[in-house]
């Protein structure tokens, strides 16, 4: 993604909006600080935040400006600016020295772009370059564990991605049938977050990969009590150079044996069909890169006074065994209510996270061992958000669909690795107002965990983790609002015990600079 581009991109957007009517420009100052024990902030502070805030310790400052698109102009564009910077304490990394995890000199970027964007739409069509924060099409991130496939957890990449603004209606169904999808390529650019956290000496590391996702869903008519959305979400990881580190104890050095995977306009193809073969050797056995998704189907129902009652379940898959649902109970369960009007009780999700049977303890593919007598493919051991070759589903540390599955960041020993998805729990989150300038937000986690098919935990690992909000807005100015957290976490799973407060200030307005 070429700065430069996206920055012309910007300016050609600024300047139609000199001639056309459109939305108004959001502006957002913020600043916030924590404190707290342990290695990690609280799970609940770091979960579903655009991967911000990784740190026990912190001080944030952030800016940003945003437009979204007048959906009532035929067409319309939108751009988006959002500087982040500050102070985040060291990190806990494997010292190779001492041979444990300790204390080290690297912290979190002082300054960085967390969102630069533009985009346009036509009627129901648009494209975007650039980073955005997007968040699940169909889930509640803010009081769930957030979309297998698709969450704001992690850092944004840069891609290009198009698709319809919303769900359109399909022809000659007289808008019973509706359709909604987008596609997106991008570019992971954590390149020198591995550079302070591997360990260089075990495991491997992917440079310069490519990412692409897809989603199509279908929705009955939403006009109706009743409506039910199903489709499918995935993403392949593809290209970039792989490079396994492994250390010779006799002769006392660490060899590094690299494995560059040119990319072709027909590799991008590959990764968008999920197709078998490739540009490089090796490829041509498997589906290119590393494929993962979600089958995805809510139904919601609108009761008489217009809250909304949900139902949801998120089917979870790395290959086709997941696909063809042969991965047993394994998924995202969950109801979701919201209220129409005001109240204690604005919203609550309940969820039930199974991800343990992936298919089966057991993965054999007869071509990776040749002159073997065992023909039978075995496609189990399917290891969520893993592969051989590509880096597990994360960018920057932070898992890219849900945190339920702990994140690579969680690791003190400087390996790209995942060791618990084989996690089983539940959450519940509820939001609401206590009178009328305060609102909370409540959230309860509980998981345990059996570790890796590949790596399994000696005795199960459980954790609690637990946060409560207090969001306080200012009568005497309107958008300056006071949000203080505190949250805490008890187990294994989230880097130890963690405790933390968090308080921060921020104003958001929304100015008519565009009108004519």
């Amino acid at each position: 993604m070429n700065k430069k581009s996206i920055f012309a991109t910007l300016v050609a957007f600024s300047a139609i909006g000199v001639a056309s009517a459109e939305a108004p420009l959001q502006v957002e100052g913020s600043v916030s600080a924590n404190a707290g024990s342990g290695d990690f902030a609280p799970y609940f502070m770091m979960a579903n935040r655009g991967g911000t805030l990784t740190q026990p310790k912190a001080v944030e400052l952030r800016v940003k400006a945003l437009k979204d698109f007048d959906l009532s102009e035929r067409f319309s564009y939108g751009f988006g600016a959002d500087l982040v910077g500050g102070y985040q304490s060291k990190y806990t990394q494997y010292d190779q020295a001492v041979n444990t995890p300790a204390v080290q000199g690297h912290h979190p970027n002082a300054i960085w772009l967390q969102q630069l964007y533009g985009e346009v739409k036509y009627r129901g069509v648009y494209l975007s370059v650039g980073m955005k924060e997007r968040t699940s099409p169909l889930m509640n991130d803010s009081l769930g564990v957030g979309d297998y496939t698709q969450s704001n957890n992690a850092r944004p990449l840069p891609q290009v991605r198009a698709g319809f603004v919303d769900f359109q209606n399909i022809p000659f169904t007289n808008g019973w049938v509706q359709i909604q999808g987008e596609i997106a390529y991008g570019y992971y650019m954590q390149d020198d977050w591995f550079e302070d956290h591997f360990n260089y000496y075990s495991g491997y590391i992917n440079t310069g990969e490519y990412y692409n996702y897809k989603r199509c869903y279908f929705r009955t008519k939403p006009s109706k009590p009743f409506s039910v959305t199903v489709g499918m979400q995935m993403v392949t990881e593809f290209g970039g150079t792989a490079t396994s580190y492994s250390y010779d104890r006799d002769k006392g050095k660490v060899n590094a044996k690299e494995d560059r995977y040119d990319t072709t306009w027909k590799d991008f193809v590959r990764a968008f069909f999920a197709s078998e073969g490739g540009s490089n050797p090796g490829d041509a056995s498997y589906h290119y890169g590393n494929t993962l998704g979600s089958w995805d189907f809510v139904a919601r129902y609108r009761l008489k006074d217009k809250s909304e009652i949900k139902a949801f379940f998120q089917k979870p898959f790395e290959d086709g065994s997941g696909i063809g649902w042969m991965n047993g109970f394994d998924g995202i369960w969950g109801l979701e209510y919201k209220n129409a009007k005001k109240g204690i009780v604005n919203g609550a999700v309940l969820e039930y996270v199974d991800f343990t049977n992936q298919s089966g303890p057991m993965h054999w593919a007869p071509h990776d061992h040749p002159g073997t007598k065992f023909t039978d493919q075995v496609t189990g051991g399917d290891s969520y958000y893993q592969n051989f070759r590509c880096n597990p589903y994360s960018n920057f540390g932070m898992s890219q669909g849900t945190m339920f599955i702990p994140s690579t960041i969680y690791d003190r020993r400087g390996e790209n690795r995942i060791y618990d998805n084989r996690v089983r729990g539940f959450q519940i989150g509820v939001s609401g107002n206590i009178y009328a300038p305060l609102d909370y937000r409540l959230l309860v986690n509980y998981r345990k965990s059996w570790g890796t098919y590949s790596n399994p935990r000696l005795s199960v690992v459980d954790n609690t983790s637990f946060m409560l909000e207090g969001t306080y807005h200012f009568k005497q100015v309107k958008g300056l609002t006071l949000n203080g957290q505190v949250a805490f976490d008890k187990g294994a799973l989230a880097g130890g015990d963690n405790f933390g407060v968090l308080l921060s200030v921020k104003y958001n307005g929304l100015f008519d600079i565009f009108k004519r």
